[in-house]
């Protein structure tokens, strides 16, 4: 069992939880050509981490990269950074940008 995870990702936890429901309980093969294939910005940063995730069991545990399986993957609501922008009249209208804390965990055998 290896693990990576990523805090204070800038995209918001529904965003990555939509992906991350796609390669969920796969081969770690099958979930980076997925990941590669979605091109957006959120598949971009999930892969990173997955990618870390892989070194880890390899290097740490001495598990061969065939062998991984995605068994836990899971996003996490992070900070969220009040804004604020110009509105007519000289007001301000207030709006959060959202972050996420992302866990990814393989290990051997399919689940």
């Amino acid at each position: 069992m290896a693990k990576a995870y990523n805090k204070n990702i800038g995209y918001s936890a529904y965003k990555m939880r939509r992906i991350i429901d796609l390669i969920r309980s796969k081969s770690v093969n099958d979930a980076r050509l997925q990941l590669s294939m979605l091109g957006t910005p959120a598949a971009k940063e999930i892969l990173k981490i997955l990618n870390s995730a892989i070194a880890n069991a390899s290097n740490n545990e001495s598990i061969s990269e065939e062998e991984l399986y995605v068994t836990k993957i899971f996003a996490d609501n992070g900070p969220r950074l009040k804004r604020f922008k110009p509105k007519a009249r000289g007001r301000a209208g207030a709006f959060d940008r959202p972050s996420s804390h992302l866990t990814i965990e393989v290990t051997t055998g399919e689940l």
